[in-house]
């Protein structure tokens, strides 16, 4: 273009790079003929072209099947359509909604079919389906071949989305050319990988590692790269609304129109608080520090001194402050300086106590930039330090107690509301969801989003619901509760023999229960949820549940078996819940409980009662998970009975 207006014959190009550390140039320079780059240009132009010409005979056919398309089955569940026509509806206007519905009317396709349609209509680019867990993840990816099995002219682009940690082929090795074989050239290799995903259409985590496996790429990177070209993207809650969301940013970098689909989205809250918190441990630190490299000594040191003076002023074990020390923070923000340009300058540095800390400290400044009434700032302090591993001698002094300084965020409405705007339109359902204000508040829904709880395919008649107000779990008469809850499972089990479960508050309590239980009736199977347990143990726990088992299953609630297990039809015909599920009252809950109390005048209520009762529900919607099955439930606890606690118990229930 130069070339054509200047009507110059040749010219010099350069590519500078500037050291912004060094404050020094690279240049790199050519000189080329003007007939070399009209070519040059000609040939990016008709590639560029191409792309777009295949990009919009992509969304306009889309567009034109999904217009067309027809629900997956003959008739829709109970509760289904109720369903599918509000997150049409809310779709169509634009607007976000909170959906609670039970286990068993089809949530998953009753939420993507819906917006899929409305895809056409509202010029959506993208829709974004989040989940908690894997399982989620499977679940719609599972419901969008349904739907373009039914409907044979749907071509949907699908990425499945997976962490650096599941999908990384070199684990030990940084992302960096000269470290990582998959990232050398990775650029030259990306169009046909890219092509050959786009052809296949749904691309999940088994698809995208054989792809970059054959074109020598690597699957992380190859995913993020499908986003842009992609019209489903499945993934957990952090892709969108993460500090550092890939998904929040491509919708505001290039203007998407989105719609969000947040599956068991009770789950947002304790979520989105991990998100938007963050922590440091003073002995992670000092043991980064000793072996960290000379150049960035003198800052660490500086960062130290700062952090002690905070450690030594506190006589607490654990406080409150209402802000963080400025001198402490323009410390960190330094130290963060020093090492993003140490790591900038050494790209291929793997030392994990270095990197740890870094991502770690720049979490923290970062969110220490925004403190506000939404988070508490806090430090705890602990006995004694572990010096066995000091081994150089090298430090100036040795803790005798460290500390951890922790921002912890309360509210992620203040985070997460910037999320909900951006999006077309959002929804976010789940079988408890109950109180909805809870829920609005929390997660920084617009003003007056609607809450609809939909219609249980479920009756009455299906699900026996008995309240033991005999029995007191509260910790001062936990001992006493012990043998009545041993005794009320022994009689239920007797007089039907089947697979139950019993939930506890804590696994101590559990033992307590179990020991008595094989001591008074040995002959009734048992089997325990324990500590830690791997991905392999809870598989085969969940796998002695078949229709011919039987026997009493014990475990904690709010633990892997609390919610997100499918155990249909005998599998499971009953659960006693022996706990209200109240989070531990500590000195952060108490603190936390202040804080609501001053934001929205229901400080028990969000910290402690309405965190408790949906575990307790998610719980007890194991027991029924279709139509055909058949069940009992014991919730022991007197206070089961009061009207604040009932009321948060499904409405389709009828309790004895």
């Amino acid at each position: 273009l130069i070339c054509q207006e200047l009507e110059l014959a040749e010219v010099n190009v350069a590519l500078v790079y500037y050291n912004v550390t060094k404050k020094d140039e690279t240049i790199l320079s050519e000189t080329l003929s003007a007939e070399v780059l009209e070519g040059f240009f000609n040939d990016l132009c008709l590639k560029l072209l191409a792309w777009a010409d295949q990009e919009v005979a992509h969304r306009l056919d889309r567009n034109q099947v999904l217009q067309d398309a027809l629900f997956p089955h003959s008739t829709f569940r109970t509760g289904q359509r109720q369903l599918a026509e509000s997150v049409y509806k809310t779709a169509s206007l634009g607007k976000s909604l909170l959906a609670q519905a039970t286990t068993g009317i089809g949530k998953t396709l009753g939420t993507l079919f819906p917006l899929l349609k409305a895809m056409p209509e509202k010029k959506l680019d993208k829709i974004f389906f989040l989940t908690a867990k894997t399982s989620g993840r499977q679940l719609g990816l599972d419901a969008l071949d349904v739907i373009q099995q039914y409907n044979a002219g749907i071509k949907l682009r699908i990425v499945e989305l997976v962490s650096r940690e599941k999908s990384c082929e070199y684990p030990e090795l940084a992302c960096h050319g000269e470290s990582c074989p998959l990232a050398k050239g990775f650029y030259d290799r990306l169009p046909a990988a890219r092509l050959q995903s786009l052809a296949l259409g749904t691309t999940d985590k088994a698809a995208l590692k054989a792809i970059a496996r054959q074109h020598q790429i690597c699957p992380y990177y190859l995913a993020q790269d499908l986003i842009s070209w992609a019209d489903v993207i499945v993934g957990d809650y952090n892709y969108y609304f993460d500090l550092y969301a890939v998904l929040y940013a491509g919708t505001m970098m290039n203007e998407w129109r989105v719609g969000v689909l947040v599956d068991e989205a009770h789950n947002m809250v304790e979520r989105g608080r991990m998100m938007y918190s963050a922590e440091l441990k003073q002995m992670t630190f000092e043991h980064m520090r000793e072996a960290a490299p000379k150049s960035l000594k003198t800052v660490l040191q500086k960062l130290a001194h700062h952090w002690d003076l905070l450690h030594q002023n506190q006589m607490q074990a654990y406080q409150v402050y209402p802000a963080i020390s400025d001198e402490f923070q323009l410390a960190l923000y330094v130290a963060v300086n020093k090492i993003t340009d140490y790591l900038a300058e050494h790209p291929t540095q793997t030392d994990a106590t270095l990197l740890n800390f870094y991502f770690d400290a720049l979490q923290f400044s970062t969110l220490a930039d925004s403190f506000s009434v939404h988070s508490m700032f806090d430090i705890t302090k602990s006995g004694q330090a572990d010096t066995t591993a000091y081994t150089s001698g090298s430090l100036n002094k040795l803790f005798t107690e460290n500390s951890t300084l922790s921002i912890r965020n309360i509210v992620p409405a203040a985070f997460l509301s910037n999320r909900f705007n951006a999006a077309q339109s959002s929804v976010l359902f789940s079988a408890t969801l109950s109180p909805s204000h809870f829920y609005s508040d929390m997660l920084g829904l617009p003003d007056k989003t609607p809450f609809i709880d939909v219609q249980s395919p479920f009756t009455p008649a299906q699900l026996q619901v008995h309240i033991a107000s005999h029995i007191s779990t509260r910790f001062r008469r936990r001992g006493h509760s012990i043998l009545p809850i041993v005794e009320l499972m022994a009689k239920q089990y007797q007089s039907k023999p089947g697979n139950y479960m019993l939930f506890l508050s804590s696994f101590d309590y559990l033992q307590k229960v179990s020991e008595l239980f094989v001591a008074r009736y040995p002959n009734i199977p048992i089997r325990e949820q324990f500590r830690a347990m791997s991905e392999l143990d809870r598989d085969q726990f969940i796998n002695h549940f078949t229709p011919t088992s039987k026997g009493i299953a014990f475990a904690v609630l709010g633990g892997s078996f609390g919610e997100g297990i499918d155990l249909p039809g005998d599998r499971l015909i009953g659960a006693f819940i022996a706990t209200l599920g109240l989070p531990q009252m500590n000195e952060i809950n108490e603190q936390m409980k202040d804080r609501m109390q001053a934001i929205f005048g229901l400080g028990y209520e969000y910290t402690y009662l309405y965190p408790g009762m949906q575990k307790v529900v998610q719980a007890a919607g194991r027991v029924i998970r279709t139509q055909a099955d058949n069940g009992v439930i014991y919730l022991i606890d007197d206070r089961f009975t009061q009207i604040e606690v009932t009321e948060l118990l499904p409405k389709w229930w009828h309790i004895k």
